[in-house]
């Protein structure tokens, strides 16, 4: 018999499974469950973006392409992001198409990071960066972003956990799972902590589009910052397209050369017929994004409201599409209030655990969801408050 603790990786077997898809998991298996716990939009691929894939297939267009992406959709790409962000990319080598956002953060951390480069990451967010970090052998130093702050990185916190060590700071804004976003002048702070620094920054930008009231702006366009800053995006959220697995990262040649080569090597390329359904969308939804926009603020309203009035404190979420409530009136652990809701109510939220330690005594729930998903959700919700 084989030993299995004597084959596997240590790095691998040490990390824990993500604690959103633990709730989803355990929803999956039981009936008449309400689930806010998901951050996959509810709407389907826009019709013209769709019908671009298929027009692909049927052209027979389903061969590899070029590592890089195909030259088309990087021009594209490098539009979007100057007219959106007033940043500009060279599409010949300054950006990388990749199997979505999070194929495009772990090439850069890998990239980047040797055995013992400390990883600076703010938290709560997305589940993935501390792992990957690790993975890499480098050490995450996790910085706990407070609720009396709405939840952003400041530049006393940032200066404080730099050391001779520090090779990256994750720039996680707007925030999975706080609604969290960095203004201009926010990242203006960041960047004067920054300068005469060699530390990369990894600005995981995938929910710029999804900014209520202020426009998103991008690390990257800060003076000075665009020659130590790797903008990753992509596909999923703003254009409702999760399924179909498609990113990009973009930065300094001397950067995106080497994460093409992980890339090259780990995937060769992105899938062709998401990467044609691609470049429609970066060419004619504007509007459709505008509408699923509009959309997700009327559910975030209604959301944040909801959760008020029953009793749980709301901060108002400012991007991305999810509320993170206070739990702690309810004197129970973050996990402890999911799953009990779970059993009791079948409602599916994620524990504020799920996204680092700092989430303690939070929920994280979802509005990617109609709204009379939402207001049931909501009532069963207070339903299981009362009758605690």
């Amino acid at each position: 018999m084989i030993d299995y603790s004597k084959v596997l990786s240590p790095k691998v077997t040490a990390i824990a499974p993500s604690g959103i898809r633990k709730f989803f998991d355990i929803a999956a298996t039981m009936d008449d469950v309400i689930s806010l716990g998901v951050g996959e939009p509810d709407f389907q691929t826009p019709w013209q973006i769709r019908k671009a894939g298929i027009n692909s297939l049927e052209k027979g267009k389903t061969k590899y392409t070029s590592n890089w992406g195909i030259g088309e959709l990087r021009e594209e790409i490098s539009h979007y992001l100057l007219r959106k962000y007033n940043i500009e990319y060279n599409p010949d080598n300054e950006i990388l198409v990749s199997v979505g956002g999070s194929e495009a953060i772990d090439a850069c951390i890998r990239a980047v990071v040797s055995v013992g480069d400390e990883v600076i990451i703010p938290q709560p967010s997305f589940v993935c960066y501390e792992p990957i970090t690790r993975l890499a052998g480098g050490t995450p130093v996790i910085i706990e972003t407070k609720a009396e702050n709405d939840f952003k990185l400041t530049p006393q916190q940032l200066k404080a956990a730099i050391t001779d060590k520090t090779k990256v700071l994750v720039l996680p804004y707007p925030c999975n799972p706080t609604g969290a976003i960095m203004e201009k002048q926010d990242l203006e702070a960041i960047a004067e902590v920054l300068r005469d620094t060699n530390i990369i920054v990894l600005s995981d930008e995938i929910y710029s589009e999804l900014t209520f009231g202020l426009k998103h702006t991008s690390f990257a366009s800060i003076n000075g910052m665009w020659e130590r800053t790797v903008t990753v995006n992509g596909f999923s959220k703003s254009f409702s397209m999760t399924g179909w697995r498609l990113g990009f990262a973009c930065g300094p040649k001397a950067i995106i050369e080497q994460i093409t080569k992980i890339h090259q090597f780990a995937i060769m390329c992105a899938p062709t017929t998401s990467q044609y359904a691609a470049i429609e969308a970066l060419k004619n939804c504007d509007e459709e994004v505008e509408r699923m926009v509009k959309e997700y603020d009327m559910r975030r309203r209604l959301m944040v409201s909801g959760f008020n009035k029953i009793g749980l404190e709301c901060r108002e979420p400012k991007g991305a599409f999810y509320a993170f409530p206070s739990i702690k009136s309810t004197g129970m652990t973050s996990e402890e209030f999911c799953e009990k809701l779970l059993y009791s109510k079948k409602v599916a939220v994620v524990p504020g655990t799920a996204f680092g330690d700092s989430g303690e005594g939070f929920i994280r729930a979802s509005y990617c969801y109609s709204t009379e998903h939402i207001k049931e959700a909501i009532n069963r919700i207070g339903e299981f408050l009362n009758d605690k």
